[in-house]
């Protein structure tokens, strides 16, 4: 699509990714014409290797599956991994093929990659490779649901999940939300978790800010994250099928030309 043309053009369009995840999502909505206005509504930080994190390092090689959600899992949890450790990796299942490219990019094999994104039809298309007694590794974040776990260990399987980083809201993106939204500067907002959308709203409501998000469109990845939003009374304008960014940004733009 030709930029000047794009319904996008002169739109600013929230980029709620943090600042090291932000910089492909932002190119893209500036190759279809709007500005990208990059708030982060959610960062990362790993956690201190408690014992028991080393311990299931220590052990990786008496468990049959390792899970991972997404690419920061993967970047931070090969952080606690020695190079000799890495060698001694279960078979790898991750969800999403951006995540599988990633970890290929480290040198690592990926044994299985779902046809969807979200947990619940990963589980279901997983499930014919859980054994009763089987051992899974997840590594997770501190917010992340326990829904995969859960079900796996309904069918038998021995599931151990580990907290490897801290999910937060970034104290200077509060008031980057406040000056934004107070000034009706935000045209487009997307969502890419639960949590980025909890942490807009907790600003939202602090300072009173509701009515500025009447005149917003709002797109979203994944039916959790869409569920998420409807259940703060605000309308989803876009939630593709397909649960990417580029897919997100492309429904919004088709919602656009068909308002």
């Amino acid at each position: 699509m030709n930029a000047s043309a794009s319904p996008l053009k002169g739109k600013n369009v929230l980029v709620p990714r943090s600042r090291g995840q932000a910089k492909s999502f932002s190119e893209l909505i500036k190759g279809y014409g709007g500005n990208p206005i990059e708030i982060p509504l959610i960062a990362f930080k790993p956690v201190h290797p408690s014992e028991e994190i080393l311990a299931v390092i220590h052990q990786l090689h008496t468990y049959d599956w390792l899970i991972f959600t997404s690419s920061i899992t993967v970047e931070l949890f090969l952080s606690f991994v020695s190079p000799l450790e890495r060698g001694k990796l279960p078979r790898i299942a991750a969800i999403g093929t951006k995540t599988a490219s990633f970890i290929e990019a480290q040198g690592l094999r990926v044994d299985f990659v779902p046809e969807k994104y979200v947990a619940e039809e990963f589980v279901e298309d997983f499930l014919p490779h859980v054994k009763k007694g089987m051992k899974i590794l997840i590594p997770k974040g501190s917010l992340a649901r326990n829904y995969i776990a859960t079900a796996f260990t309904a069918h038998g399987a021995i599931v151990d999940e580990i907290v490897i980083y801290e999910t937060y809201f970034p104290e200077e993106s509060k008031k980057l939300i406040v000056e934004e939204l107070s000034r009706d500067k935000l045209h487009i907002l997307t969502f890419t978790s639960p949590s980025t959308i909890d942490h807009l709203m907790s600003v939202v409501k602090e300072y009173n800010l509701y009515r500025h998000l009447e005149g917003c469109i709002i797109g979203c990845i994944g039916p959790v994250t869409k569920a998420r939003i409807e259940s703060y009374g605000l309308p989803v304008h876009s939630a593709p099928d397909v649960f990417t960014v580029n897919h997100m940004i492309k429904s919004i733009i088709n919602y656009l030309e068909n308002e």
